[in-house]
């Protein structure tokens, strides 16, 4: 399969009513996963139609004229997105924006399910570091946020991963009761196998069949935890994301902190996210949004599109609301991070 399209002509980059510069585009690329993790999804979810859904070849247009416009980084995400099929042309096909240097980086955030198939095809690809989502270490506990998750899978995955030459980021979501115990020795283990490790909190996206209440753990407690067992610094430390760094004396890594909740990091937003559908959410905790799919239907050309992409940054809000209420119990956004893009 063949995505690859002609270079359009170049066009002004994208700048949001803040001055802040769009560089950064999250692709999501199905709503399906083969896990169904308690703090994202319900364990019997309905997907979406095909038809709603984006082809490769339309993925790669829309953001080839994200790439056009400016963004340097693009993120692959789901879902679960190495359960797509052929999603590997898609790789491909991207890659060839790093090789013409209009592209940084190239990269996913995946469960680890499929990575003993998939990792040294990324590498192929141009792919050169990942994000794997894992919360705990405990095989057990792992089934039970997963659902349907198999860890030594997981684990094979990650070794897979290192040995084709990836550099592994492990994100772990802090749960209250859950794996807050374990913190320290996540740490210990991701460092001891040369993998940053990031953690996030948890954010009131989408309804599940539990309580968010009872899930979150402020991530300023996480750290006060972490600081009892290792010597952290503050580091000047990027990724494009909005993770905080402090690097640990004692074991030498690095350790992020995601906090939406907490202290939200939307000053410096640089990130826009596409859903499956063509959805394009200018602010993940916002619902307002931009139809991408009836512009790259409708249209050969990509004036359209273009136009559409503009009067949608025009709208970037300055930050999110989100806030999880006890009283209410209802989630900020309707939509789930599995459709969104994690």
């Amino acid at each position: 399969m063949t995505l690859a399209r002609t270079a359009p002509s170049a066009r002004p980059p994208l700048i949001d009513p803040f001055a802040r510069e769009i560089t950064y585009l999250r692709i999501s690329v199905t709503d399906r996963c083969d896990f169904r993790c308690v703090y994202c999804m319900s364990e019997h979810m309905s997907f979406l139609p095909k038809k709603e859904i984006l082809t490769l070849e339309e993925l790669d247009r829309i953001s080839s004229a994200f790439v056009e416009r400016g963004v340097r980084k693009l993120r692959i995400t789901g879902g679960e997105p190495l359960v797509r099929r052929d999603i590997m042309s898609l790789f491909h096909s991207l890659g060839r924006h790093l090789e013409t240097g209009a592209l940084d980086e190239l990269t996913l955030t995946t469960n680890g399910s499929q990575l003993h198939r998939f990792a040294e095809e990324l590498v192929d690809a141009g792919v050169r570091r990942i994000n794997v989502s894992l919360d705990t270490r405990d095989p057990d506990k792992f089934r039970e946020i997963t659902r349907w998750g198999d860890f030594d899978k997981v684990m094979n995955g990650l070794e897979a991963a290192r040995r084709a030459g990836l550099h592994v980021k492990i994100n772990t979501v802090a749960l209250k009761g859950v794996n807050e115990d374990e913190l320290t020795e996540m740490v210990r283990w991701a460092h001891g196998d040369g993998m940053d490790i990031t953690f996030i909190e948890t954010m009131p996206m989408g309804e599940i069949d539990g309580d968010r209440t009872d899930q979150y753990l402020p991530l300023r407690l996480v750290r006060a935890q972490l600081g009892q067992s290792f010597t952290l610094s503050e580091i000047d430390y990027k990724t494009g994301g909005p993770a905080r760094y402090v690097a640990s004396a004692e074991t030498g890594g690095r350790i992020g902190f995601i906090t939406p909740m907490t202290h939200n990091f939307c000053e410096s937003c640089n990130r826009v996210r596409l859903t499956c559908t063509g959805t394009l959410f200018m602010c993940l905790g916002q619902e307002d949004a931009a139809d991408l799919r009836e512009a790259v239907r409708t249209s050969e050309a990509d004036d359209l599109l273009h136009e559409t992409i503009d009067e949608a940054i025009a709208r970037k809000p300055k930050g999110h609301d989100f806030v999880i209420d006890r009283r209410s119990r209802r989630p900020s956004v309707s939509r789930h991070m599995s459709v969104t893009g994690g």
